[in-house]
């Protein structure tokens, strides 16, 4: 468990919910400037979760990763951009193949700057046009961060063919080619 913060002057942290954290978290860690991207839970009310309780949906948790990142490397307003792309933030039933409400799609801001960059880039979303329907994506205060079970961190990277499986029969991928 782990309460958000900027422990180091030098890097900064953001957290996001977009549906299942081994894609997300593979889209964040990927990026140029991000130190590392945590699986974890957030947002519900029964302590220390697991992921057996989380995957019920009755425990109020998203799935999401915890990114900390060199604010000299990259800027909160990069990651926002990089979270968009990575999720349908029109869809309030879940992402993709993933359906609950522990797969809904947040962004879960630390500050008040990161408050208002993330309704900005929303609303910039909005109002670009690129979707017919509304943008349902949250915008919700952090809370205590659970780091997820050893076996879904860098699951990307420890289970590529399966990772890779996954994100193709999820219809993640071919979502994003469309858009």
């Amino acid at each position: 468990m782990t309460m958000p913060n900027e422990s180091h002057a030098e890097t900064k942290e953001a957290i996001f919910a977009g549906g299942c954290f081994w894609c997300i978290e593979a889209a964040f860690e990927l990026m140029p400037g991000v130190i590392e991207a945590i699986s974890g839970y957030t947002g519900g009310h029964v302590e220390n979760p697991t992921y057996e309780e989380v995957a019920t949906g009755t425990t109020g948790h998203y799935e999401a990763v915890l990114v900390r990142y060199d604010p000299e490397q990259i800027t909160y307003e990069e990651l926002l951009e990089q979270f968009w792309k990575s999720v349908n933030p029109t869809d309030d039933g879940g992402q993709f193949y993933d359906r609950g409400s522990q797969y809904a799609t947040a962004i879960f801001y630390l500050d008040e700057e990161q408050r208002a960059l993330a309704e900005e880039s929303k609303r910039a979303l909005e109002e670009s046009g690129v979707f017919d329907e509304p943008i349902v994506t949250r915008i919700l205060p952090a809370q205590i961060f659970y780091v997820a079970e050893s076996y879904h961190q860098d699951y990307y990277k420890t289970y590529l063919s399966q990772y890779k499986a996954y994100s193709k029969a999820s219809g993640r991928e071919d979502y994003f080619k469309e858009k």
